[in-house]
């Protein structure tokens, strides 16, 4: 399976900037974008986000604010709060350099096992398993059942050949992306399928992808409006509702703000809102 698995790849691996620098700041960086967002919407954000911020430390020499103004467009504004926070944290820490330790790295703010092995994969060549979503398809259906996600990670790190961690999980996640799909899998041009477990047809082991609610009209789509106009200034308190596209609910547009400053993405200076 590995080598059916590294000889496709070598033949089909999408040409991404990321995988064009094993720098560990840039690698996070585009962790964190591509969670959640699609790679077309990535890609120009990636390139300007480095050319502000082209180190953890000059990320975290700036407020956080210019962090999520920087982030416009990817939606998930928190995940600009969580980067700018873990170079904080990498300056104070780790010398301004990632650390190349899993436990390390997870204990830095916004960080999970998943991005936590991505920047040890693919910064680092560690052979470690990336398990996100696509490849976690690869995994169970190959397995030919629904594993534990511990278990899970076991299989994924075992199926890394030695000194191939770059290479492997890359390979792993435009399999799960291109071929081994969701919806519809192409299994009659999967490289690996002679190694699979599962025939396409029976119950899929897979766990399915996380489904979000609706976004238009829901809370997500209010704090978006609020953070967007925050990017270009103050927020008058009393034009929240208006801003947040729920003029004739003030309470729930009052609400969805005060969320805002929990999450530390605005804060109320006199009677406007701004971000922090």
């Amino acid at each position: 399976m590995q080598s059916a698995l590294i000889e496709w790849s070598a033949r089909t691996r999408r040409d991404l900037p990321w995988r064009h620098t094993r720098d560990p700041w840039s690698v996070l960086v585009s962790e964190l974008m591509l969670q959640q967002t699609q790679v077309a919407r990535v890609i120009p954000k990636y390139h300007a986000f480095l050319q502000r911020f082209p180190t953890p430390a000059a990320c975290a020499a700036a407020p956080a604010g210019d962090v999520v103004r920087a982030w416009a467009g990817l939606g998930y504004n928190r995940r600009a709060l969580n980067l700018h926070a873990t170079a904080v944290a990498v300056v104070q820490r780790h010398d301004g350099v990632l650390p190349d330790d899993l436990d390390a790295l997870i204990a830095l703010p916004g960080i999970g096992p998943y991005t936590a092995r991505a920047v040890l994969a693919f910064a680092y060549e560690r052979d470690v398993g990336v398990l996100d979503v696509n490849a976690a398809r690869v995994v169970h259906r190959t397995a030919g059942r629904r594993l534990p996600p511990r278990a899970a990670q076991i299989r994924a790190d075992e199926l890394v050949p030695p000194g191939e961690g770059w290479a492997w999980n890359q390979a792993m996640l435009d399999l799960g992306a291109t071929v081994c799909t969701r919806r519809a899998p192409r299994c009659g041009e999967c490289p690996v399928v002679a190694h699979c477990a599962w025939d396409g047809q029976s119950a899929d082991p897979a766990p399915g992808a996380n489904r979000q609610s609706t976004f238009e009209g829901s809370d997500r789509q209010g704090r978006g409006r609020l953070v967007d106009a925050l990017r270009d200034g103050p927020v008058a308190i009393a034009d929240v509702p208006l801003v947040a596209g729920w003029p004739d609910d003030p309470t729930r547009a009052h609400r969805v703000a005060d969320s805002l400053v929990a999450d530390g993405l605005a804060v109320v200076s006199g009677d406007a809102l701004v971000l922090p």
